[in-house]
């Protein structure tokens, strides 16, 4: 729940500060060999994989558990009047059974499953639609440094565990990539890390030893790794 109520709470802020999930979209659509018409985006946030869509879809179902996000879906535009938003939870079992009454031409989940509590079981509900899919999911070595310089434990899991899970359930390629993004000012970096959503906005230090952090962090980047599962 704490996980839910910070991307609410960051909702409106949170186009400003998603340069990597834009990465992310972006290769996935860029990889497809045909253009899907019916389409289930789990995890979708505010539409990000909608708006990057550049041909005219059937059904786009944006699935996610934070309604402020659902509510900032466009309201105008390409494909809107395909747009189907649910409220749901891609942990919660029941909501597989009610996407199985859906007819999809492909699965898609662009930064969100690494929230998964039982990353497994999700896959297994995912595969039991028997749908071609487009996922990335940030792995463990995202903030490396950083969490290596404040001592602490990752949030995530290794890209070699999502990976085997991965190979458990899906006939697909399956690739690590390594991104970076640099900033100006350690200030500005934190910043992003608080608003990007991709830390899940858990606050893991107090005020004196995030100021600790801030001046003792070696990097002027930060590292970002994602495992692409498509096939």
């Amino acid at each position: 729940m704490k996980v839910q109520s910070e991307f609410s709470k960051y909702a409106d802020q949170y186009g400003n500060y998603n340069i990597i999930q834009e990465k992310v979209v972006n290769k996935l659509l860029k990889e497809l060999q045909q253009q899907p018409k019916r389409i289930l985006d789990l995890g979708c946030g505010k539409g990000a994989l909608l708006r990057a869509i550049d041909w005219n879809v059937e059904h786009f179902v944006g699935v996610d558990f934070a309604p402020r996000m659902l509510e900032l879906h466009p309201k105008e535009g390409d494909n809107v009047e395909a747009l189907e938003c649910v409220y749901g939870d891609f942990n919660d079992p029941t909501l597989f059974e009610q996407l199985s009454y859906y007819d999809f031409d492909r699965i898609f989940s662009a930064s969100a499953l690494q929230w998964a509590d039982d990353m497994e079981n999700v896959f297994r509900n995912i595969a039991y639609l028997k749908k071609p899919v487009s996922l990335a999911i940030f792995s463990g070595s995202t903030f490396k440094t950083l969490f290596e310089t404040a001592g602490i434990k990752p949030l995530l899991r290794c890209s070699a565990e999502v990976e085997e899970l991965a190979k458990r359930y899906f006939n697909a390629n399956i690739e690590t990539v390594q991104y970076r993004l640099a900033f100006d000012s350690v200030r500005d970096m934190f910043r992003y890390i608080k608003r990007s959503g991709v830390s899940g906005n858990r606050n893991l230090l107090g005020y004196k030893e995030m100021k600790k952090l801030m001046r003792s962090y070696p990097l002027d980047y930060l590292e970002f790794e994602v495992v692409f599962i498509q096939n």
